[in-house]
């Protein structure tokens, strides 16, 4: 009787410690004096998460955890390698900003948790999630490309492997008929990088393929708004148009890709008139308080904090072009305002929304996302 006891008080204990530290930590959210002071909580709190990342749950349950976790159902190692490849990038960004010993001695130890001293990977990813923990490594300022090329030699082989016959990516093997706008943000600037850094040409046009094949088959009637997926065969779209955060993994792989290719590039124009064409619908559908919903065109829906963070970044980085240089500049400060004011005490960024589970099933939970506190990093120290 009393191992019956102990057994149901610590399965209610799994339950209970998650929800009153979401409760207790949303005590006066967002009350910061100053952007200077919710930018050093932001940047504090992401060098403490690189190393230990909050767990991102692959289930939106919140009753018997302990029967998800038994069955596998619980967290997933590529989504925390998004996770952390986001703090990476916002860490890098800081440290070009500051030029601090500090963080670049934080970067180097997440380096060496990762990497070996044969440039090859301590444990080898395996998923198209992970690629964008490669974009994080490979951008690192003073790294040895040389003596690292190993790990990236296989992380394009990865996504060599998952070439249709289109000369697409897809997301996962067991799906090789959709193209899901996650992996644009995953692979594509990823691809550039690498294309530049070891010249490799076919890199550089795979990432600049996987976005016009996506912009001919899943945008909305050529309004900008994209879809989760289409479906290779039919050439249609599949699930949500205006999904949010399908809207940053669109925005991070355009805008980075972009970035990265040099001024003489001939796909460099191209890409542009893309950055344009999405600022402006992404703008459209930004909210008085600064934020998007997670479903940008339902304005009942519950707002995104991942959208805003993700937006926030492509706008800082659209703005250096110059027809649009003026909204975007104001759209990016109004969404960092939407970020402080949703920014619990210890500098975690509230009400990003969960997982997604498949084409149209979403997560209606919305909590704390490593994520969008790397973007807010990136975006703060731009």
């Amino acid at each position: 009787m009393t191992l019956l006891i102990i057994l149901v008080l610590i399965i209610f204990l799994i339950d209970w410690i998650p929800q009153f530290n979401t409760w207790q930590s949303r005590i006066k959210i967002g009350q910061f004096q100053s952007q200077d002071e919710w930018k050093n909580k932001v940047f504090d709190l992401s060098k403490k998460w690189i190393f230990k990342t909050p767990t991102i749950t692959i289930t939106d349950n919140s009753r018997l955890i302990i029967i998800d976790i038994i069955k596998g159902n619980y967290k997933k190692n590529a989504i925390q390698h998004w996770q952390e490849a986001s703090l990476l990038l916002g860490l890098i960004e800081e440290y070009k900003s500051s030029n601090s010993e500090t963080t670049k001695v934080v970067i180097n130890n997440y380096y060496d948790s990762k990497i070996n001293a044969n440039g090859n990977w301590k444990q080898l990813p395996t998923e198209i999630d992970s690629v964008i923990l490669g974009y994080a490594l490979i951008s690192i300022p003073w790294l040895d490309l040389g003596k690292n090329k190993p790990a990236f030699d296989s992380l394009y082989q990865l996504i060599l492997s998952l070439k249709g016959d289109d000369g697409t990516i897809a997301y996962k093997k067991h799906s090789k008929h959709f193209r899901y706008v996650d992996t644009i943000g995953f692979i594509c600037p990823f691809l550039v990088e690498y294309g530049i850094k070891f010249y490799q040409e076919e890199a550089i046009h795979l990432a600049v393929l996987q976005i016009t094949e996506f912009n001919k088959y899943a945008l909305l009637n050529q309004t900008f708004i994209p879809c989760h997926t289409y479906n290779l065969e039919t050439k249609l779209p599949v699930g949500l148009f205006g999904w949010g955060r399908g809207l940053g993994w669109y925005a991070i792989g355009l805008i980075d890709a972009w970035n990265a290719l040099p001024d003489n590039h001939l796909a460099k124009k191209q890409l542009e008139e893309n950055v344009i064409q999405f600022a402006k619908m992404a703008m459209q559908f930004q909210q008085k308080n600064g934020g998007w919903h997670w479903l940008i065109t339902n304005k009942s829906s519950q707002f995104d904090s991942s959208t805003a963070a993700t937006l926030a970044w492509f706008l800082a980085n659209a703005s250096t072009i110059e027809s649009i240089s003026s909204e975007c500049k104001s759209a990016k400060e109004n969404a960092l305002q939407y970020l402080q004011k949703v920014t619990r005490r210890n500098g975690a960024i509230d009400f990003s929304q969960g997982d997604t589970k498949g084409i149209g099933i979403h997560s209606q939970r919305f909590d704390i996302l490593p994520f969008t506190q790397g973007f807010v990093l990136r975006t703060l120290y731009k």
